[in-house]
């Protein structure tokens, strides 16, 4: 597996939980929903960001 698809999986897995809250929100769904859907997304930006950071590393950069 290429860097480059490491560094994509986490970043695509972040901009759908992101959809998926901001959905939610504006067709006035629950806001427990939104709010777990929101710390998830943090998570995953974390996820991303080691991952990034991880792949840089590994190519020496």
């Amino acid at each position: 597996m290429s860097g480059n698809t490491l560094v994509l999986i986490p970043c695509l897995a972040v901009a759908v939980v992101l959809l998926l809250g901001l959905a939610n929100m504006l067709r006035g769904g629950s806001a427990n929903l939104s709010q777990r859907l929101m710390r998830l997304r943090v998570v995953l930006q974390l996820v991303a960001i080691l991952v990034i950071m991880g792949v840089l590393w590994w190519r020496g950069g």
